[in-house]
């Protein structure tokens, strides 16, 4: 598929003399790509470099018989695919085609196809009649590994910026949604902490974000999720593995702020260990419920419940209960489920259940409308 189509006539770049052509490939080769020159009456190859067999694993012999041969498609025909039409255009006089760049793989005959870019040119006689195309043959692999690189570079820093500042984020929501007796100059403090966050946030997302960069024309990630949405997916899992589900969600607020998937991980490791610790075909309970400056979200399974002895170290990393033997894992279920929560600012427990099974409760705090942020008259030590 062409990239970009270069030229029109008034600056086309085509070749004007057939010893142009000549000049042509020694600037090619100079620079250190592969020039080829093809006879556009005939289709023939006239010349390609023979620094092409130690970059493509091809013969120049091998690209003169395959672009001469039949009308069967192959590997090397991609040189000059279109050559015919590109030809017709600017006889109809379309001069748009003068000069063209592609990228695609080419195929070797062994290992894996070498990304290139193709530039090639039309080269005109004296009364303005294509004679030859031109062109050139650019390995694209350094370039690739050096994007790859810088992404993936950008990658790290984005992650070592942003866990620090997503721990300060859920910090401050759990403060904002907790500081019921705080005075007015505290909750501003709270307030410009907050923004800062968002603004840092928002900078990565706008310079740092590889995935930013590559969704570049496309929607921006969600930041949140719905509750209603969370226990919804948990009932789809649960149905899934045949479990009948009691669902029970009253009043939830439209959305939690937070990462989308590291909810839904956090939510899924108890629905996993829900399947794992009760009977097959036992009822499993989702329960969701707004509550003072948070939702909760509840499952509730009915198994044989957290022996007493491990309900101390449930969370720990690695930790596996004393009735975990035969069933597949590793301890770190719960782990990282308490760990994606506290980045969120919320909270995950173990509730005692008088009748049986195991109960794990979520709670993360509602978003806070910061608003405008307005410095605090009264003197303290984050606007001193």
């Amino acid at each position: 598929m062409d990239r970009s189509a270069c030229s029109n006539g008034s600056g086309a770049a085509a070749m004007e003399t057939p010893g142009a052509a000549d000049a042509f490939r020694a600037i090619a080769e100079i620079a250190g790509d592969i020039a080829f020159i093809v006879d556009c009456p005939s289709g023939d190859l006239r010349y390609i470099s023979p620094a092409v067999e130690p970059l493509l694993g091809h013969s120049p012999a091998a690209f003169r018989q395959q672009l001469a041969g039949s009308d069967q498609p192959g590997p090397l025909r991609a040189l000059c695919a279109g050559l015919p039409q590109r030809l017709a255009r600017y006889a109809a006089g379309d001069t748009s085609r003068l000069r063209l760049v592609r990228e695609w793989e080419m195929p070797t005959p062994s290992g894996p196809a070498v990304p290139v870019e193709v530039i090639s040119t039309l080269i005109l006689d004296a009364d303005g009649a294509p004679v030859a195309l031109a062109g050139m043959i650019r390995d694209q692999s350094a370039r690739r590994a050096l994007a790859a690189e810088q992404k993936r570079f950008a990658s790290m820093l984005n992650h070592e910026f942003r866990t620090p500042l997503s721990t300060i984020d859920g910090a401050i929501q759990r403060l904002e949604a907790t500081c019921g007796n705080a005075d007015e100059a505290t909750r501003q403090r709270y307030r410009k902490i907050g923004a800062a966050v968002d603004r840092l946030i928002g900078m990565l997302d706008e310079y740092l974000s590889p995935d930013r960069m590559a969704a570049l024309g496309r929607s921006k990630p969600a930041a949140g999720i719905a509750p209603r949405q969370l226990l919804d997916e948990a009932a789809q899992l649960l149905q899934a593995a045949g479990r009948p589900v009691r669902m029970q969600a009253d009043a939830l607020p439209a959305a939690l702020r937070g990462d989308p998937q590291g909810l839904r991980l956090a939510v899924k490791v108890l629905v996993d260990n829900a399947l794992a610790f009760s009977p097959p075909g036992s009822e499993v309970a989702l329960v969701g419920r707004a509550v003072a400056n948070g939702v909760e979200l509840a499952v509730a399974d009915q198994g044989a419940g957290v022996p007493a002895n491990d309900a101390a170290r449930i969370f720990d990393k690695g930790f596996r209960g004393s009735n975990a033997a035969g069933i597949p894992g590793n301890g770190l279920g719960l782990y990282m489920a308490r760990s994606v929560l506290e980045v969120h600012g919320g909270t995950i427990e173990l509730v005692e259940r008088p009748f049986g099974g195991a109960m794990f409760k979520i709670w993360l705090p509602t978003p806070v409308e910061r608003g405008k942020v307005v410095d605090s008259h009264e003197p303290n030590r984050d606007n001193r």
